[in-house]
């Protein structure tokens, strides 16, 4: 595939001196980046509340922090970008790409709305220059895990009544169901195959994205990014507002991860 497309080297398998800086210059073209950002800190954040799918905003914390992640990111011109239907990711994600510097010069964000969605019946439609706009998809495959029954209680509370081990279990094990919710292997299986079909795409095209969602939905994420076994699943921990970069190749393999 990769001779086919470089049409330099030689049918026999030996290469000139030109393929093989051709081939080079293709891997380091087709090098794309993955951004994932948890979202600032949110109302329920700094009040130690379950949220779930509970739409709560970020308070002033974390949009201080979705500032600094913004300028941490400001040297990567974003393509495209993947978000959760929840309000507390959406601000990050607008934070994140309006408040850096910027490289990707003078495009523009815009929230892309499926035609079939009751609330826009359409009417977002317009003749624009696709080249000028970063494209923002908003999917609730990414939402936060549903934590059923425990939504709007406070963690610390809830292990006092319950027991610490029991709420650890719940919110950090890979396949233990809070009362009512979901598991964490549960949200990787919608948000596996988000990422396999939506998003991996994009990155094997050369596209640099940003996913901007939640702590367990990111979780699930990274756990088989990262080829995690279900022992090193409760010791992941994602903080707010933290960029975490993959460098990704065009046959979607990781050739780097760094921490900004």
């Amino acid at each position: 595939m990769v001779r086919q497309r470089v049409g330099l080297c030689q049918s026999d398998g030996t290469h000139s001196y030109e393929c093989i800086q051709k081939l080079v210059k293709y891997f380091i073209t087709q090098m794309a980046t993955l951004i994932l950002v948890r979202h600032g800190q949110s109302t329920w954040n700094a009040a130690n509340r379950f949220s779930g799918w509970v739409d709560v905003p970020l308070n002033r914390v974390g949009r201080q922090e979705a500032m600094q992640a913004a300028k941490k990111i400001s040297s990567y011109c974003i393509d495209v970008c993947f978000t959760s239907k929840l309000v507390r990711a959406i601000e990050t994600t607008a934070i994140c790409l309006t408040e850096g510097t910027g490289a990707c010069h003078d495009k523009s964000p815009v929230f892309k709305h499926d035609f079939d969605d009751s609330d826009w019946h359409g009417w977002d439609k317009y003749e624009g220059y696709i080249e000028q706009e970063i494209p923002i998809f908003i999917n609730p495959a990414l939402d936060e895990r549903y934590y059923g029954d425990l939504q709007g209680f406070n963690k610390a509370k809830m292990a006092e009544k319950v027991g610490k081990h029991i709420v650890h279990q719940w919110r950090r094990s890979l396949d233990t169901r809070p009362p009512g919710g979901e598991s964490l292997k549960d949200t990787a299986a919608r948000t596996i195959p988000f990422f396999q079909n939506r998003i991996l795409t994009h990155l094997k095209n050369g596209d640099n994205v940003l996913v901007s969602a939640h702590g367990n939905s990111l979780r699930s994420i990274l756990m088989h990014l990262d080829h995690l076994s279900p022992e090193e699943v409760p010791h992941l921990e994602l903080a707010t507002g933290i960029p975490i970069v993959y460098k990704i190749d065009a046959e979607a393999n990781i050739t780097n991860k760094v921490i900004l």
